[in-house]
């Protein structure tokens, strides 16, 4: 690779991707943080070990496409400061001491197994990054594409917003009872109480008063969540763009990566005929009357859209975390083998249950910033 002239412009959007990915890596490596003690073994010993004897290619796959984002950010993150091929080695370097910390702390784990494969396949998956971030960095960045899009579609101020909406789409890989229903926080708690204080009680149960829903009040229940979740979640989205961005279609894009990211993860967890399972009666409604709804609220101004945005989460929190878990749902958990994901399934879980509270929180503290965009 010859070495190009360094531009001093890097990309905050970047840096901030870089560090939310970082965080998820972690978290999904050290999943479930408990019970930490030490074995004796050194944290190094697993690079002196032999290869797995056995291993499955999905482990493998996922070990690889799980460390390509990471180096395609490092490298986007690195390369305005250093020339590519010094940003390139930096990033190998940085990487692999990342990937293999993960290994090394892994000794201290009782759930997890540190593995020279893993690894492996991790740096694997870095180079792979890199090598795609050097491809993209003279693109992006020489070019300033990044910047002119930046500047064209969406108002300043806008790279946290814009990252939360980027984890919606990761929010829906944990199954969950209703289409976009995240932040059921009240079974977790009732768990909690369950395992931690001993207490048992169901804080569902309790708050609903023994009260059941009829297979009409599930969809009535599903329609609203799937409408409010959907309709919230865009209208964030929408208050970090600018008037002449291309709104339906960023919007349609949106919505078609996060129903897609929903159906591959049916068709992973469970069994590919349930990768369309999530499109029942009331899912259907509640996607066509979000829709309708949001083709007249994207017109209207920023400040309306932000609190129509709380508005919406805010009732879909309060109905997901209200009603009765969806009967069907629960027979379909029952055939999820969990052990394809077993270290996902913490990350995803927490994910799907903090991204609404996190959303409402940005709006919360959020002030729409006025166009910068020329006439």
């Amino acid at each position: 690779m010859q070495a190009t002239p360094v531009n001093p412009h890097s990309s905050p959007l970047v840096r901030v991707a870089l560090l939310a990915y970082t965080f998820l890596i972690v978290y999904a490596s050290w999943y479930p943080f408990s019970d930490w003690h030490t074995i004796g073994l050194s944290p190094l010993a697993y690079f002196s070990e032999a290869l797995p004897r056995y291993w499955t290619f999905f482990d493998v796959s996922i070990n690889v496409l799980g460390y390509i984002p990471f180096g395609i950010l490092l490298m986007l993150a690195c390369y305005p400061w250093l020339p590519r091929r010094w940003a390139a080695l930096l990033c190998m370097l940085a990487g692999s001491l990342v990937s293999g910390t993960m290994e090394a702390v892994q000794t201290y784990l009782p759930s997890r197994v540190p593995s020279i494969l893993d690894f492996i396949t991790n740096c694997s998956g870095l180079f792979i990054g890199i090598l795609m971030g050097c491809v993209l960095t003279p693109w992006l960045l020489q070019k300033d594409l990044l910047r002119q899009i930046r500047v064209r579609w969406f108002v300043p101020s806008m790279s946290n917003g814009l990252i939360i909406v980027a984890l919606w789409p990761l929010a829906q890989i944990y199954p969950q009872g209703y289409m976009f229903g995240l932040g059921q926080l009240v079974p977790v708690l009732s768990n909690w109480l369950n395992i931690y204080l001993g207490i048992p009680i169901d804080l569902g149960s309790f708050i609903r008063q023994g009260a059941q829903l009829s297979i009409e009040q599930y969809w009535l229940s599903e329609t609203i969540i799937t409408c409010c979740g959907l309709i919230g979640a865009v209208l964030l989205f929408l208050c970090l763009l600018q008037p002449k961005a291309p709104k339906a279609r960023l919007v349609t894009l949106l919505i078609f990566i996060c129903l897609g990211v929903k159906s591959l993860a049916l068709a992973l967890l469970f069994k590919p005929e349930h990768a369309y399972s999530w499109f029942s009666p009331g899912a259907q409604a509640g996607l066509l009357v979000g829709c309708l709804m949001l083709y007249g609220l994207a017109f209207t101004p920023a400040r309306v859209q932000r609190h129509l945005a709380i508005f919406m989460l805010t009732i879909s929190l309060l109905v997901i975390n209200f009603v009765p878990g969806n009967p069907y749902f629960t027979d379909t958990l029952s055939t999820w083998v969990q052990g394809k994901f077993l270290n996902f399934n913490g990350a995803a879980q927490f994910l799907a249950i903090l991204w609404p509270w996190l959303a409402i929180w940005f709006l919360l503290h959020y002030q729409p910033a006025k166009s910068t965009n020329p006439a």
